[in-house]
């Protein structure tokens, strides 16, 4: 459970240094732009490589036990998380309407994942999660950081919503393999 916490601890923490706009600039200064990135980018790696083997391999410790049906909440909820991951990414009209596709897809990960898995490493992972997504919402806010609405066209958006869809699928079909927990 310690490397799960030790992850959780680095790779949040790091990204908990954006929304401190005055210790995100004093690292750039001293580390320049490209450093603080590469800077950035190994701790994250670190930490989230520290997670998976983390949580992988703490001990089960039941806090509740989620119901049977619980399993099909969270598979329906994780449908549209795909989709948001890639609207954040590729160019596309939902930007217009969700202000930030990566925090929604995160929160919906996470409150997904708590409904249905009631262990002690779960919870602490996905309620995390959710604690830095909710957050950073708030940060972006107060920081008034504001998008622009910008046309696209619509076939981009069917690309980003088949991917998505396609993403999902593979996910589903391999998540025994990688993440230790079938979903069939």
């Amino acid at each position: 459970m310690g490397m799960l916490v030790l992850g959780l601890c680095l790779f949040l923490g790091v990204h908990l240094i954006p929304t401190n706009t005055g210790v995100r600039s004093s690292l750039v200064s001293k580390f320049g732009e490209l450093g603080y990135k590469a800077v950035f980018s190994l701790a994250s790696l670190a930490g989230l490589l520290l997670i998976i083997y983390g949580k992988g391999s703490a001990e089960f410790v039941a806090v509740w036990w989620p119901p049977a049906w619980t399993l099909h909440v969270t598979k329906t909820l994780m449908l549209p998380v795909f989709i948001l991951l890639l609207a954040a990414y590729i160019p596309n009209n939902f930007t217009n309407k969700i202000k930030n596709p990566m925090l929604t897809a995160v929160k919906l990960w996470a409150v997904a994942h708590l409904i249905s898995n009631g262990d002690l490493a779960s919870i602490l992972l996905f309620g995390n999660f959710l604690a830095y997504a909710v957050f950073d919402v708030i940060s972006v806010k107060k920081r008034g950081i504001v998008r622009t609405p910008v046309s696209r066209p619509r076939y981009m958006d069917i690309i980003v919503v088949v991917l998505g869809l396609v993403t999902y699928g593979l996910i589903v079909a391999f998540h025994g393999q990688l993440f230790g927990m079938p979903l069939f």
